[in-house]
Formats: structure tokens, C-alpha cells, sequence
């Protein structure tokens, strides 16, 4: 059965779906997982949101974190799981497979950051969706593929996208080695005023502030940016806006202080939702809750 029969089968009814994907057009010998979650209010002008999960590759869960507003708004949520089989270590997830491992750029089709938008293209051509952009949300080493693949990959296909307490950044300038920079791996001068006149979403955990730990980067490209993730969220921010400057560009970045929220995929997606979908941060007391709560499945 061709691949976009089977997507329109699998997305036909509501609930949850584990639907097996190789990405042909890019790096076929590595297969994905797209765990997707239809609400039965959902129609094909409704919104799509992807969804980038953590260092766990657990898509699943980051699927179920958004089941709640799917449900209120009618949302199909796709996400795309990298398994840590097919694609072992940062370097092949988080860095998008950029760089093969004598540290030479790979063919640009099979970067790891062209997956979201082919995957979104596929649902176009199964007529799961008739929407033109679908949404991206991205969490911790999800976080850091967003980004990544924002700063990259063409922006036609993306409506929205946020991420949230992202390790480390790759800094917006071709002065620096990738992933530290944007340098090396072929881009030109148009990518930064590119990359800084979309509105980026970063959503900053005001209580991600652990300074060490197996989850937390470590290199020196990456202390040199804060001691935190919460930290190093602000230096990007501000390295936008003086790359911005420096251009004679507008940085139309945005970050959001979360208050009482640390390193949680969970309590991150339900605020990404309420920011897009109500045009506010949810109530502080709710905030305060989730904060006290457990942070399973976060990474």
C-alpha cells in the first residue's frame, strides 16, 4: 500500500496511532516512528502541531502530553520519534546528522532537520490535513533540534514554531563552527536575517537552574552560554538581538520567563498550547501545581 494510503488508513479515526515512516527522500536506512494522537473534533482545516521530543525518544509521551489540547482545540498531533537505535547520540538527533563522523557535512536531503516538513507534506498529499503550515513544538534535546532546524531548513512549511529549555543554541553567525555556530555547513548570508525575522517562540523553565547533570551539556561551547538552561536561553536571545543589530535587522524572537516550571515536558507542552491556542500563560497557581509535580517522562 503506498505510504500516503496508509497515513490517510491509519489518521481515518479517532485516537492513537504508532505509524512506521522512512523518510525516502531523505536518509531511507533510518526508519521513524510517527506517534499520533486525532481527536474526533478534528477535520482537515484544523491545526496540525509536530512535536519534538526529548532525549528519552520517548514521542510518544510528548505525543500524550498534548492529548488535553488536542481535544480542546481539535489538534492532530504528530510526532516524529527518533529511536535511539536508528539514530544513537546527540550528534544524529539533536544536531540533525549533519556532520558525518569524520566531521564532514552530509548531503543537505539527509539532514535529520528536513524530517518534519516531509512528514507534514506527506499528511497534505494523504488529505489528513488541507491546512498550508502546520506548528512545531520542541522540548529539551527537542528543543535543540527546533532551533537547529529552524535555523537551517526553509520556513515555508511552519506556521508556529516554540521550543523549550533546549540544552545549548547554536548561536546565529557564520563565525562559528557548527553546532557552536552556523558555520561550515554551507550556508550563506541570508540564512541569520532569515532566521531572526521569524517569530521563534522560547520558552524559558524559571526554575531550570540545575547546573549539572547527565542531561545537561557540558562542552565549553556550551558553558560559555550560562550555567543553566534558563540561562543559556537569555544569552540566545540576546545573541539574536545583536545579530540583529549588527544586520541593520528586527529580531522578532520571543521569550517567555515560566514561572515555577523547570526541566518538563509535561507541564512545557500544556503552556506552548495555552500560548498559541489562548493567547495566554496559564493561571500561576496551575503553574505553581505543575511545579510541585512529578517530572516523569520530562527529558
Amino acid at each position: 500500500m503506498p505510504f500516503q494510503d496508509m497515513l490517510a488508513q491509519a489518521l481515518a479515526a479517532p485516537g492513537r496511532q504508532a505509524i512506521p515512516f522512512t523518510d525516502t527522500e531523505g536518509d531511507a536506512s533510518r526508519p521513524l516512528v510517527l506517534h499520533t494522537y486525532r481527536p474526533q473534533g478534528f477535520t482537515p482545516d484544523s491545526p496540525v502541531v509536530l512535536v519534538q521530543h526529548g532525549m528519552g525518544r520517548n514521542g510518544d509521551e510528548y505525543r500524550d502530553f498534548w492529548i488535553e489540547a488536542a481535544e480542546r482545540h481539535n489538534l492532530l498531533i504528530v510526532a516524529p520519534t527518533f529511536s535511539n537505535e536508528a539514530y544513537p547520540g546527540a550528534e544524529l538527533y539533536n544536531n540533525g546528522h549533519v556532520l558525518d563522523a569524520a566531521g564532514q557535512v552530509r548531503p543537505r536531503g539527509e539532514w535529520g532537520y528536513a524530517v518534519p516538513a516531509r512528514v507534514f507534506g506527506w499528511l497534505r498529499r494523504a488529505g489528513v490535513t488541507r491546512r498550508e503550515k502546520a506548528r512545531l513544538f520542541g522540548h529539551s534535546a527537542g528543543g535543540q533540534f527546533g532551533h537547529r532546524m529552524l535555523a537551517t531548513q526553509p520556513h515555508e512549511a511552519f506556521e508556529a514554531v516554540a521550543v523549550g529549555n533546549p540544552g545549548w543554541y547554536t548561536l546565529p553567525t557564520l563565525d562559528r563552527p557548527f553546532p557552536e555556530g552556523l558555520g561550515g555547513i554551507g550556508l550563506d548570508e541570508a540564512a541569520l536575517p532569515r532566521l531572526l525575522a521569524y517569530p521563534l517562540l522560547i520558552l524559558a523553565g524559571m526554575r531550570d537552574t540545575e547546573t549539572s547533570g547527565p542531561s545537561l551539556p557540558a562542552q565549553a561551547a556550551a558553558v560559555a552560554q550560562g550555567p543553566h538552561r534558563f540561562a543559556r536561553a537569555h544569552n540566545y536571545l540576546r545573541a539574536g538581538r545583536e545579530a540583529a543589530a549588527r544586520l541593520g535587522v528586527d529580531c522578532a524572537w520571543r521569550l517567555v520567563d515560566v514561572p515555577h516550571i523547570g526541566h518538563d515536558g509535561a507541564a512545557m507542552s500544556r503552556v506552548c498550547a495555552s500560548l498559541w491556542f489562548e493567547g495566554r500563560l496559564p493561571e500561576e497557581a496551575l503553574l505553581a501545581q505543575w511545579g510541585g509535580g512529578a517530572v516523569a517522562g520530562a527529558l
